[in-house]
């Protein structure tokens, strides 16, 4: 069963659609049209690109192969963070502290954007301000203790750090050690926050076309891009639909694998409950490599996901491994009921970086060279609830004549996973068994 086929499964119980209504549908792409760009892929980071390019007076057609909002965008944590999924000592290393420094402030730029456009298009999404990140040891207590003094002294990034003597103030769980509080990031429903940019690119003159995968590209001054049922000619692309993309660009897919995420929401608990857990309703994460991460809902539940799969497999006992977790964790939720269990894929990079770019040009008629007018954003690695907004806008700015921002993440070196089509998901599988060991020490 390709991952696809379990992705369809996994999207069954996901308390995002189960409690948001869609209000609004967008048909599908029956006709031939054009436009000045067009982007492929209706989620965040597809919509973020489409509002800005609206805003600077392009004509821009989004074509979405499900609904809006129906991968990753719409199905994530909700833990929208400043930073990426690397650490900064991998920026750090590939292009220097100045530019280091230069994509930091662009990640708190992302957070920034979050609340400027749920402002300007009155989109209400659940924000609420406030991370843990939080260490299970001594051992990993120090190095996040040397990850904050290094973002304070390097970046000006200011964080509270909590002592295991305080935790208790923060969160009621014997699990954790120490840990550090981020009042820049938060949590939101990232349901709501996709709807919401949808509706408000259709308010700018986006023409969104849903239930439309694209099963052709062609590249060229004018580059076309074909659905079962139609045709959209445009001047510029963006390619922005991550593991979903297939073999519409065979060369993309060898940089990302798609990794499997679950996610669990407790039945509703009792208010004075919910409250105690975690007191400031932050969102929380553990420091280890394979992550947990959790935060209270409006209605006074706990999200809670944690379990991944580099097989694409989906665990067979999810539901109850994941209240397991989540017991761990929180031991008064022992008997707490399960109410939602669902999950998705995530396109990971070998160096957890961003992967943003151009194809590569191909020649067309009349020009030696074809233009490099095929744009693409990948590689968030389960850390783009936030960054995916920047990356659309970055997207914008380039094709708008002004690529120094785009390009300081296109510079950034990616390598394909090793071991070939058949080989590199057990490869995967192999490597995570290792920091999973890892995390356990």
């Amino acid at each position: 069963m390709s991952f696809l086929s379990v992705d369809v499964d996994l999207a069954k119980k996901s308390y995002y659609a189960a409690t948001v209504q869609r209000a609004q549908s967008f048909p599908k792409l029956e006709d031939g049209v054009s436009c000045d760009v067009a982007v492929v892929g209706g989620g965040l980071a597809g919509l973020s690109a489409a509002i800005e390019l609206a805003d600077r007076g392009y004509s821009v057609v989004v074509l979405e192969a499900k609904e809006v909002g129906w991968g990753a965008s719409g199905r994530n944590g909700g833990q929208a963070l400043a930073g990426l999924a690397c650490d900064q000592a991998t920026i750090e290393a590939q292009l220097g502290m100045g530019e280091a420094r230069r994509i930091w402030s662009m990640t708190l730029e992302a957070i920034a954007l979050i609340q400027e456009r749920c402002n300007r298009f009155e989109i209400a999404c659940d924000w609420q301000g406030g991370y843990l990140s939080l260490a299970v040891n001594a051992r990993k207590a120090e190095a996040l203790r040397q990850w904050q003094d290094h973002m304070q002294s390097a970046y000006a990034f200011k964080t509270q750090w909590i002592d295991r003597a305080d935790m208790a103030q923060w969160i009621d769980s014997p699990r954790f050690h120490s840990g550090v509080f981020d009042a820049t990031s938060g949590h939101l429903n990232p349901l709501k926050y996709s709807l919401g940019l949808a509706r408000a690119a259709a308010s700018l003159g986006v023409k969104i076309y849903e239930h439309s995968t694209v099963t052709a590209l062609t590249q060229g001054d004018t580059v076309r891009l074909k659905t079962e049922f139609g045709e959209v000619r445009a001047s510029d692309v963006l390619l922005a639909g991550n593991v979903y993309l297939q073999n519409l660009a065979p060369v993309l897919q060898t940089r990302i694998m798609p990794v499997g995420t679950y996610i669990v929401t407790s039945e509703v608990l009792d208010p004075a409950m919910a409250q105690s857990l975690i007191p400031s309703k932050a969102a929380v994460c553990d420091t280890n490599f394979v992550l947990d991460y959790f935060r209270p809902t409006p209605d006074h539940r706990v999200l809670y996901g944690g379990r991944v799969s580099y097989s694409t497999n989906t665990p067979h006992d999810l539901e109850a491994s994941m209240q397991k977790r989540m017991a761990t964790t929180f031991p008064q939720l022992k008997n707490t009921r399960v109410e939602y269990a669902w999950g998705g894929f995530v396109d990971i990079s070998m160096n957890r970086a961003p992967d943003f770019g151009r194809l590569k040009p191909v020649a067309s008629s009349g020009s030696a060279k074809g233009p490099a007018n095929v744009y693409y954003l990948q590689g968030f690695s389960g850390h783009g609830l936030a960054l995916t907004g920047l990356a659309g806008k970055l997207v914008a700015e380039a094709i708008d004549g002004n690529a120094k921002r785009f390009d300081t993440f296109s510079r950034l070196k990616h390598r394909s996973f090793p071991g070939g089509k058949f080989l590199r998901t057990p490869a995967l599988v192999a490597g995570m068994a290792y920091y999973r060991l890892r995390d356990m020490l």
